[in-house]
């Protein structure tokens, strides 16, 4: 779950991190009140879970409130990548003399989390990784150790800040570091760190993107959550609780374990095969669930083919097959179906779907072959 730029900073000041003064506005007037109280230069933000706000306009510095004023009219109700902008951040300006990047996140390889620092921010640190990675210097973090004063030293020297920046860059790195654990985030970020003209440190953006799997506990920060600013098919698929998230290709995939959804949207794309999603039904599904979650899937017009992969354990197949033939017998379906079932009552579910339009598979490697063929030729093979 992704938090805009002023939460992220109210987050990391509980932890004594420095950030510029500074309030939200949802209209211009509200922009210029805020402008007017901090009787400085300040920069006019907008708030949207995207990044690249400044290459779109969507960041403005004024001199004065009635410049705050306008710069907000300008940006409130841009579009910036889809999303609509509903509120500016209005704050106090830095005086820059450097600007520094700080990054935690999990490193899925290391299976650990990685820190990262370097001495050029202010830019997508993903175009630093590719046109000059040893510009950002890297430390995984032992789990049972976390963040110690010698990783936060040896990062800061590594990546080339100023001397004089060390030693408070330490501090932020650790700041940083306890919030991400606090939280549960899977990225914690700020960029860029200035150093001011003055010799002083502050977080001028910062951006915190929560783990989903840990909003139960973080149920504070999940009142935060925004539909309109997620996929409106995941937002759909949050509200009947279904564990969704949607790709760019043509085959919707349906499955029981996280595991076993994984390994069956390897097994298509092996195939020569794009899937449209990860969905997973959960041990147990129930034919409404299983009606639900097909309905789910079918709402991405990009979906020219859907695969069901079971494995009955705890999951029956035959409530599968009931629930599959509910959502189709309500539906219009126009798109081949293929269904691996296998497991707990194989046979009471298979014998349910004999007779039926529904195309059945005895392996995962067949099913795929299946769904992938009927999808390249999806003129001939379409859903009676």
């Amino acid at each position: 779950m992704k938090i805009h730029e002023y939460q992220a900073k109210q987050i990391l000041a509980k932890y004594q991190v420095p950030i510029p003064q500074g309030d939200i506005a949802a209209t211009p007037e509200e922009a210029a009140a805020i402008a007017g109280k901090l009787g400085k230069r300040v920069v006019v933000k907008a708030q949207v879970h995207v990044g690249g706000r400044g290459k779109a306009g969507g960041v403005k510095l004024a001199d004065t409130p009635d410049e705050a004023q306008a710069a907000a009219s300008q940006i409130l109700g841009m579009d910036i990548k889809g999303l609509t902008v509903e509120k500016v951040l209005v704050e106090e300006a830095a005086d820059i003399a450097e600007e520094y990047y700080l990054g935690i996140t999990i490193d899925r390889a290391a299976r650990r989390n990685v820190v990262m620092v370097s001495a050029v921010g202010g830019v997508d640190i993903e175009e630093v990784a590719a046109t000059t990675p040893e510009k950002i210097a890297k430390v995984h973090l032992d789990p049972a150790i976390g963040m110690m004063d010698f990783h936060t030293r040896i990062l800061a020297i590594e990546a080339g800040l100023n001397p004089a920046a060390i030693r408070p860059a330490s501090g932020f790195l650790k700041a940083l570091y306890r919030a991400y654990m606090d939280v549960d985030a899977s990225l914690a970020e700020i960029n860029p760190l200035v150093l001011t003209a003055g010799g002083n440190l502050i977080a001028t953006d910062a951006k915190i993107n929560i783990d989903d799997n840990a909003l139960f506990r973080q149920t504070k920060l999940a009142e935060l959550r925004e539909e309109q600013e997620e996929d409106p098919i995941e937002a759909e698929a949050h509200r009947k609780g279904l564990i969704y998230v949607r790709l760019d290709g043509n085959i919707g995939i349906l499955g029981n374990g996280a595991g076993l959804v994984m390994t069956t949207l390897d097994v298509v794309q092996r195939e020569g095969g794009r899937p449209a999603n990860f969905l997973d039904v959960g041990g147990g599904a129930k034919a409404e669930l299983v009606r639900s979650a097909l309905e789910t899937v079918l709402l991405d017009t990009n979906v020219k083919g859907v695969l069901f992969n079971i494995f009955g354990g705890i999951t029956r197949c035959d409530e599968v097959a009931k629930g599959i033939l509910d959502a189709t017998a309500a539906m219009d379906i126009n798109v081949p179906i293929v269904i691996r079932l296998t497991g707990t009552r194989e046979r009471e579910g298979q014998q349910l779907l004999q007779g039926t339009h529904l195309i059945p598979a005895a392996s995962m490697q067949e099913a795929a072959q299946k769904i992938v063929e009927l999808v390249s030729h999806a003129g001939k093979a379409t859903f009676p």
